[in-house]
């Protein structure tokens, strides 16, 4: 028997594992089970138990509730809780998905205590060492046993550091989850008839990134910038707590009342609003995916992504935070030929089937 141990903590991660799971579940009463660790990382309800219940993964084994505290505390008590939890559980492998504080205290816990570790999402780079995403993703690669690629991108990153041991190009778990939840989103959401909104009749907004959020200059020119849009074309905009909390911090509520903000959505409403849209602005790695997965042209509000590739075809634009550049983005964007054709950089829907395979064919070497 195979047993994996799961260390997630955020919604990014929630939607990854699913996949994984359910997989993992379909072959338990054969060679192979899971145990999740759920750190605690995203706290708020509608950023945690609502992805677990619509996305259909098992309840956390172990919730730790670590939250709310600054990278180094936080990393710190998830490393020392996830160690005990790896001790008393002894599994064969501790799988992390993508560059969070969370994959980042899995990753050090299970290689500490000589574990091999599996990395979801592995060989990504932004090239921006100011990004806490990019210090862990780097890290939990150099510990890891199996480095899962979503991309050849990410496999080429990699070899030019040198590691070509373990690593696999598997595809994109977050296609697998797209593939398998984006009719169900479409048929069974409410969101756009709740909020009034008409395919290809709005924008849909995302921001929440410590490099955008903790930087006044930028979360200035952000709001700027989607205020004009708005004055053309309605734009919706759920927002992060982490991101509300700053906005009111700089005063900035009154500059957003021509913003349609709503609470954070769930899953499947995400990925509704998502389809719906006629042009998705993010600063999110997933959301920037969703979008090109679903045919619709991306602004992304930093300097530069992991996600190359749909920049590459034109799916995706940088701005930054500088109004001029995100409304420039925004012009060539809102014109860009929605749901044409796409180069297929993210595999076949089957990343999750190749993951345990090569997770069972590795124990068993």
């Amino acid at each position: 028997m195979v047993k994996v141990l799961t260390v997630l903590g955020a919604r990014p991660q929630f939607i990854k594992a699913a996949t994984v799971s359910r997989v993992i579940r379909d072959a338990a009463s054969v060679d192979v089970s899971e145990v999740i660790v759920h750190t605690g990382q995203h706290y708020d309800e509608a950023m945690s138990r609502i992805f677990f219940e619509e996305l259909d993964i098992p309840s956390p084994h172990y919730n730790l509730g670590i939250s709310g505290l600054s990278h180094g505390a936080m990393t710190g008590r998830m490393l020392e809780a996830v160690e005990t939890v790896v001790q008393r559980e002894k599994p064969d492998w501790v799988l992390v998905y993508g560059d969070t504080n969370s994959t980042l205290a899995g990753a050090l816990a299970a290689a500490k205590l000589r574990v091999p570790v599996a990395h979801v999402e592995a060989g990504l780079r932004s090239f921006n060492m100011r990004m806490p995403e990019e210090i862990n993703r780097i890290v939990a690669d150099r510990l890891s046993t199996i480095l899962f690629c979503p991309t050849d991108v990410a496999v080429a990153n990699l070899a030019r550091e040198g590691l070509t041991a373990g690593v696999q190009n598997v595809g994109d778990v977050m296609y697998d989850a797209v593939l398998y939840c984006g009719a169900k989103a479409r048929n069974t959401s409410r969101i756009l008839r709740d909020l009034r909104l008409t395919e290809s009749g709005f924008a849909l907004a995302t921001c929440h990134r410590q490099e955008n959020t903790e930087d006044p200059a930028r979360m200035v020119g952000i709001v700027g910038a989607l205020a004009t849009i708005a004055d053309e074309l309605p734009v919706v905009f759920p927002v992060h707590p982490r991101t509300r909390k700053r906005l009111s911090e700089l005063g900035l509520d009154a500059g957003l009342s021509r913003l349609r903000m709503v609470e954070p959505v769930s899953y499947l409403e995400m990925i509704a609003l998502e389809q719906g849209a006629r042009v998705v602005i993010t600063d999110s790695g997933g959301v920037q995916k969703e979008a090109f997965f679903f045919g619709v042209p991306c602004i992304t509000l930093r300097e530069e992504t992991e996600w190359v590739e749909t920049v590459n075809s034109g799916w995706n634009r940088l701005s930054g935070a500088a109004p001029v550049q995100i409304l420039a983005a925004y012009e060539v964007q809102k014109e860009f030929g929605r749901h044409a054709g796409r180069p297929n950089f993210f595999g076949d829907g089957r990343a999750a089937e190749r993951i345990l395979s090569a997770l069972r064919r590795n124990r068993a070497e």
